[in-house]
């Protein structure tokens, strides 16, 4: 996952989650929390006790988030995320919390009068992980459109500068879907396949081979000992070994949502 996907990525989180954005660039962002994000993130819990309990003026955080800490020019203190940080992490759980599936509609312009047409798109934020002795995950955000079928890649980063609300804005209606959304999520997922299969799959063979060289390493200690004669510590470290390089490719989905978006 590349630094501006996990810079998309956290700055839409915050946007859905009425976190107003205080300042950004492509490097950092910084976020005012809403009382409930800081509940759910920020691990304070004896402070909301003691402001609920004595009837105290709320005081939510400010967080500070560096998402591309190489490029990064100015001096700002704050976390740093990445692909596996702990934070990250925890805002892939507080999504899934809310619930993974919203619907949203792009806000119609402010000519008076002027009719807008909305078009739907499922859009679906995947998480691969190829997992051996190392880990390694990357991040896929799919749309689909629910009239045409035309599917695009880096759906989220398209979205991202939309103006979306839950609600349709006057004057606007949206074409009924031709492609309904579980059909949708079935050819998503056969592109997802897809990427994985014509994904470059050598750090399975690495594995394998590294699998191959700590298993001769164990069969070197064991040389002069029959192997039917081995004792039960052979054996378990063999399994436990062996468990360890074993090869596994899981994906998640992330979040997704239905999207009425304006024609370009």
């Amino acid at each position: 996952m590349y630094p501006q996907q996990i810079h998309q990525y956290v700055r839409q989180f915050f946007i859905e989650n009425n976190c107003p954005i205080l300042r950004e660039n492509e490097q950092f962002i910084n976020v005012q929390l809403t009382i409930d994000m800081d509940k759910k993130i920020m691990n304070r819990p004896f402070y909301w006790k003691y402001v609920e309990s004595t009837g105290g003026e709320p005081n939510p955080a400010q967080l500070t988030l560096i998402t591309d800490k190489n490029r990064l020019t100015e001096s700002i203190a704050g976390e740093v995320v990445h692909y596996g940080s702990p934070r990250l992490n925890q805002l892939f759980k507080v999504t899934r919390e809310l619930g993974s599936f919203v619907q949203m509609y792009e806000r119609a312009g402010s000519e008076t009068g002027a009719q807008t047409i909305l078009t739907p798109w499922v859009g679906v934020n995947y998480k691969i992980t190829y997992s051996s002795d190392r880990t390694k995950e990357v991040l896929y955000s799919l749309g689909i459109n629910l009239i045409n079928g035309m599917i695009i890649k880096d759906f989220q980063e398209s979205i991202g500068e939309l103006n979306l609300g839950s609600a349709i804005s006057p004057n606007t209606f949206h074409l009924p879907y031709i492609i309904t959304p579980l059909r949708a999520l079935e050819r998503l997922d056969s592109v997802i396949e897809n990427l994985i299969q014509q994904d470059d799959h050598t750090w399975a063979e690495e594995a394998k081979e590294r699998l191959r060289k700590d298993l001769l390493v164990l069969e070197y200690f064991y040389r002069e000992i029959e192997e039917a004669d081995r004792p039960e510590c052979y054996r378990i470290e063999k399994n436990a070994i062996e468990e360890q390089y074993k090869t596994k490719i899981k994906i998640d989905i992330i979040n997704g949502g239905l999207f009425y978006l304006k024609s370009n």
